[in-house]
C-alpha cells in the first residue's frame, strides 16, 4: 500500500502560514521504514476537496489529509468526505463523548461551571459530525478526535494535534505493514550533462529489472560546484550490479570526473 498526504487550507496557499506537514509525515514514515508516495494541496474550495478525497478513497492507499475538520465556516472537510464517501453526516456518539469532556475539563480549568446547553457549547458538538460510520482518530493534545474512513484518515490543520495523530495511526493500524525491500546508490559526476547522461540511464533501467535511476543536477552548491547526483535505487538484489554498470558506464565516457563524496 503506497501513502499520500492531502493539506488542506487556503491559508497554506496564501502563505499565511507555512506548511509543516510534508516534512513531518516524511520523517514520521521513514522512521519507519516507508516513504510518501504522493501529497497535494488543496484550498478551501468543496467541489475541489470532494474531488479530491473522493479519488483517494478510490486509490486503495493510505492517506493522510491535514486540516478543515473544525466547525468554523471555512472548514469544510467533514462535509466534503461526507459527499467523497456517499455517507450521511452523524453526531459520532464517541466524538460526542470527548468533547463534552474537553469541554468540562475547560470550565474546571477556568474555575466556571459548565454549562452543556450554552450556544456555544452546543456548537462546538458539530466538530464530532462525522460521516456515518467513522472510525475515531484520539487527539492527545485537547481530546477532540479525529476521524478515519476505511484507509483515509482526517486530521486537524493544528501540527501539535496532527502529527501525533498520524504516528498513532502509523504504529497501531499500520504496524503490522513490512516496509519494502529498498537499497539506493549514488555518485557525483562532473564534467558532463543530463542530456549526455540520459542514454546510459535509460539503459540501466532497461537493463535492470526493479531499478530506477535518479538524477539530481546542481549548478550552485558551495562545495561542489555544479555537478549532478547520479544514483540507482529499489529492488536491493538488483541495486549493486546496477549501481557497477552505472559506473562502468561513466567510466567510458571521455571528460566525466566521478567521485563518492
Amino acid at each position: 500500500m503506497a501513502f499520500g498526504l492531502i493539506i488542506i487550507g487556503d491559508e497554506i496557499l496564501s502563505g499565511r502560514r507555512q506548511d509543516k506537514h510534508l516534512p513531518k509525515v516524511i520523517e514520521l514514515l521513514g522512521a519507519r521504514g516507508h516513504a510518501l508516495a504522493w501529497a497535494r494541496y488543496i484550498g478551501d474550495d468543496r467541489p475541489r476537496i470532494t474531488a479530491e478525497l473522493r479519488e483517494a478513497m478510490g486509490s486503495g492507499d493510505i492517506v493522510f489529509s491535514c486540516g478543515g475538520i473544525g466547525a468554523t465556516p471555512d472548514d469544510h472537510t467533514r462535509q466534503c468526505a461526507a459527499a467523497a464517501s456517499g455517507r450521511p453526516l452523524r453526531l459520532h456518539p464517541g466524538a460526542q463523548a470527548l468533547i463534552e469532556e474537553r469541554m468540562r475539563d475547560v470550565a474546571a480549568e477556568q474555575g466556571v461551571a459548565y454549562e452543556p446547553h450554552r450556544p456555544d457549547n452546543v456548537h462546538r458538538l458539530n466538530m464530532g459530525v462525522f460521516p456515518e460510520g467513522a472510525t475515531l482518530i484520539p487527539n492527545p493534545y485537547n481530546k477532540i478526535p479525529g476521524f478515519s474512513l476505511g484507509d483515509v484518515h482526517f486530521v486537524p490543520g493544528f501540527p501539535v494535534m496532527a502529527h501525533p495523530m498520524i504516528e498513532w495511526l502509523l504504529d497501531t493500524r499500520y504496524g503490522h505493514l513490512k516496509p519494502p525491500a529498498h537499497a539506493e546508490r549514488a555518485l557525483f559526476v562532473k564534467g558532463s550533462m543530463e542530456a549526455t547522461l540520459t542514454p546510459l540511464m535509460e539503459a540501466i533501467e532497461a537493463e535492470h529489472l526493479g531499478v530506477r535511476v535518479f538524477s539530481l543536477p546542481s549548478v550552485d552548491h558551495p562545495q561542489r560546484g555544479r555537478h549532478i547526483e547520479l544514483g540507482v535505487k529499489g529492488d536491493p538484489a538488483a541495486v549493486e550490479t546496477a549501481f557497477a554498470a552505472l559506473q562502468a558506464g561513466l567510466a567510458a565516457m571521455p571528460g566525466v570526473v566521478v567521485s563518492t563524496e
